[in-house]
């Protein structure tokens, strides 16, 4: 969980002026150019596309979010109806990234959306070295591939398994358990 503290959003009042026909209402909050909304216990979360993504990160990195606790893909197939800000299309996978600033204390989300027809996304990894791992796993289970990885392979399952297992329309299949020393 994130020790945040606040979490009042900085935005423009929900409040529209009637009289002039021309407002459509508050603009939205942007951090680095990218939307903004608000998490669970005032959590900021960016929207940025796959190409704003390593520029977001790094504007991050220098303002002290110098951690990157975890990078995980989702595949929204089955939940296509999730709520985002104007502007930003749902794709059926996203990729998750959670940077913390420990001088802050606190937490910031990201969520970029990738196509089924492009499963691809920057790699982190030479902003945040640690990546290396969760970006492998988003990959094998998942089938995401992170653009200039150091090493885009399987981590989880075997070299010879087709597919990806936490894909919503992989078959689930079904492996024989071996019992050893049981009777015959």
């Amino acid at each position: 969980m994130s020790d945040v503290s606040g979490g009042t959003s900085t935005a423009a009042s929900d409040e529209t002026d009637a009289g002039d026909p021309g407002t459509s209402g508050p603009e939205p909050e942007l951090r680095h150019g990218v939307p903004v909304t608000w998490g669970p216990g005032g959590q900021e979360v960016l929207h940025p596309s796959r190409g704003q993504l390593l520029d977001v990160v790094s504007a991050l990195r220098t303002e002290g979010y110098w951690q990157c606790l975890d990078v995980a893909g989702v595949d929204y197939l089955t939940h296509p109806g999730r709520l985002l800000p104007d502007g930003i299309a749902p794709e059926r996978f996203e990729v998750v990234v959670i940077l913390m600033s420990h001088v802050e204390r606190r937490r910031i989300r990201l969520r970029v959306q990738v196509p089924e027809s492009d499963p691809t996304c920057p790699t982190l990894f030479r902003i945040h070295p640690g990546t290396e791992a969760p970006e492998r796993e988003a990959f094998d289970l998942l089938g995401i591939r992170f653009a200039d990885h150091p090493d885009m392979t399987r981590i989880l399952m075997p070299d010879e398994w087709e597919g990806h297992p936490l894909r919503k329309d992989h078959s689930m299949g079904r492996i024989p358990v071996q019992f050893k020393g049981a009777p015959s």
